[in-house]
């Protein structure tokens, strides 16, 4: 069984290599797109400011003043404890500009955020309109006497470092579907598959060599893209190298699973593009790729939750920014774990060989 397997394995790797276009490909994509946004957020660029409110519901006449103003991004937070620690990370790494509890009156801003700097001002200046019943704006940062204030400090995460796992999860993503689902649907269409089945060969046998094969391809070309970009884009890694490896691997484990799903009966290539298309595409627009999901629709995070890619998204991102550790990020692991039984289970039992 294992000479069987390791025949596989071999000429999947072999084949692969051989097709310089989609292995070039597949480690030029995503270096373009990194360097892309490397150049087009270098600079500062104008933004809503943005804005965790904590408590909205219960929010004081002055904190509700404050909620009104136009250009602001305001969105809900959670008063848990966990959530709470969540949302002041964001403000320490400069995502969010400030965080207010509306009911408390008590705020937390970034001392080094030049937009939490600007808020603060807004904030305090609602404060002193109110007590004058003025309909201006001050903008003089004075103390409060309503308002309790909170610093934090913090590097500043760039639009650059946010997006670079969602960037690495993404190209693992279109390599783990189209690199496995892809190739077996040709296989059957071309006949390999019938031939296959008239060896010794298993249907375990084949589809293992096909995930193992697959997994080694894109955790190497993921390691090449990670450390060859950090040199000239230098991005934030404040977690551990291990777990982020653990991630990433759990996270094309459960996407290659997904993948045999779709190539488990389709004959025709046509089809099993549209229903990788089908599958790849809302997933990078709802997994938290491009721009978090903070504040979006509750039935948009309620998909998210099911998608292999917004885990490995959020636990990479969280490894790599806020240097959680691997209990931080268990529930991803867990979810990317039992959804990558689920899917190999499925995708083996609906399988053929024609």
């Amino acid at each position: 069984m294992f000479k069987r397997f390791k025949a596989l394995l071999y000429t999947r790797n072999r084949e692969f290599l051989r097709d310089r276009s989609a292995f070039g490909w597949n480690i030029l994509m995503p270096v373009l797109i990194i360097a892309g946004f490397a150049v087009a957020f270098t600079g500062d660029i104008g933004e809503q400011f943005k804005v965790g409110v904590i408590n909205q519901d219960a929010a004081t006449v002055q904190s509700q003043q404050f909620l009104d103003y136009n250009y602001i991004d305001f969105y809900s937070v959670e008063s848990e404890e966990s959530a709470l620690e969540q949302a002041v990370d964001k403000v320490r790494h400069h995502q969010v500009d400030l965080l207010l509890d509306a009911e408390k009156q008590t705020y937390w801003v970034n001392t080094e955020s030049p937009n939490g700097y600007l808020v603060e001002k807004i904030l305090l200046g609602s404060e002193r309109s109110s007590e004058t019943g003025g309909s201006e704006l001050s903008l003089a940062l004075e103390p409060s006497s309503l308002y309790k204030r909170q610093t934090v400090t913090g590097r500043q995460v760039r639009y650059i470092d946010w997006v670079l796992p969602g960037v690495l999860s993404m190209n693992m993503m279109f390599s783990a579907l189209f690199g496995v689902g892809f190739v077996i649907v040709r296989y059957r269409k071309n006949g390999m598959l019938r031939r296959l089945k008239a060896t010794p060969i298993t249907p375990f046998e084949y589809l293992s060599a096909q995930v193992v094969s697959r997994m080694i391809l894109i955790m190497c070309i993921t390691a090449v893209v990670f450390y060859g970009t950090h040199i000239f884009v230098d991005f934030v890694m404040n977690g551990s190298h291990v777990l982020l490896f653990l991630v990433f691997a759990l996270g094309t484990l459960s996407m290659i699973s997904l993948s045999l799903i779709i190539a488990a009966r389709v004959t025709s290539e046509e089809t099993a593009g549209g229903l990788l298309n089908l599958f790849s595409w809302p997933m990078m627009f709802l997994s938290g790729v491009w721009f978090s999901l903070e504040g979006a629709a509750p039935v948009m995070l309620t998909i998210a939750e099911f998608l292999p890619l917004t885990h490995v998204t959020a636990a990479a991102r969280a490894v790599m920014i806020d240097g959680a550790g691997l209990v931080d990020i268990g529930y991803h692991l867990l979810v990317m774990a039992v959804q990558s039984v689920i899917f190999l289970f499925i995708g083996s039992w609906f399988f053929k060989w024609e």
